[in-house]
């Protein structure tokens, strides 16, 4: 008889159901805003990105979305210059990480600390999936 090593022997063996990769507060300065006083400067951005890939053994990074690649996709966009909307922002960061094929949904949650008077953050979520 073999002693499982597990306090809980399993009935059967476990099924991968997803793979959830992110990052979390983010901190960019960006030249974003539609406001005349907005125009011209850099603002605090904090950028949340949430990546579902299909589930998969990960072995090696090139099995899984390096997080790096998430960083630079919204470094991209800031250089790119300003940017009117957070929610253009989110958008076009959603969009990036979708060119991953591993990819199967993205969420891109981006704070604009000091947007709103008395607010900690103002911002938005986009989500977008295949």
């Amino acid at each position: 008889m073999t002693v499982s090593p597990l306090p809980f022997p399993a009935a059967e063996a476990p099924r991968r159901e997803g793979l959830v990769v992110f990052v979390r507060g983010l901190k960019l300065e960006a030249g974003i805003g539609v406001h005349d006083h907005e125009l011209g400067r850099l603002q605090t951005l904090i950028i949340d990105v949430t990546l579902d890939l299909a589930p998969a053994p990960v072995e090696r990074l090139g099995d899984t979305v390096n997080y790096e690649t998430m960083a630079r996709a919204a470094r991209a966009i800031v250089v790119e210059g300003h940017v009117g909307l957070v929610e253009t922002f989110a958008e076009r960061l959603a969009l990036a990480c979708l060119e991953d094929h591993r990819v199967q949904r993205c969420a891109v949650r981006i704070e604009k600390p000091g947007a709103l008077d008395g607010a900690a953050a103002a911002g938005c979520e986009v989500v977008l999936s295949r």
